[in-house]
């Protein structure tokens, strides 16, 4: 099963946020890269990438042939999406035993597992 795991970092602290991130030991802050690179070494995970904060986004739409842009996210959303990558696994049972391993799944976030269609 081809999955996308979106991570949601709800107020996670990352090493993006300084002020946040320095609240954690040092203990802390090398679980969560240490659970990252165990993460991105498996070899049934393709690494995707972290992304800025959703009030950097711009949302592009196109109304009767004109392309219309916003500033920020398509959704008010409360958690939006920090990161993804894409996992091959057995099963949901799989999916699961790695998107537990997320530090936001522990830390304030959560972790969405999507399948993957493919055509």
């Amino acid at each position: 099963m081809k999955c996308l795991l979106l991570i949601y970092q709800g107020d996670t602290p990352t090493p993006a946020d300084p002020e946040a991130w320095g609240k954690l030991s040092q203990d802390e802050q090398n679980a969560v890269y240490a659970a990252y690179g165990e993460i991105n070494n498996n070899p049934n995970i393709t690494p995707g990438v972290g992304m800025a904060q959703p009030e950097t986004a711009t949302t592009v739409r196109v109304d009767n042939g004109a392309t219309l842009t916003t500033d920020g996210p398509f959704a008010e959303l409360k958690e939006a999406i920090g990161g993804f990558f894409v996992l091959e696994a057995d099963d949901l049972d799989g999916a699961i035993e790695i998107a537990a391993k997320v530090p936001a799944a522990s830390m304030g976030g959560a972790i969405e597992i999507r399948p993957v269609v493919e055509y």
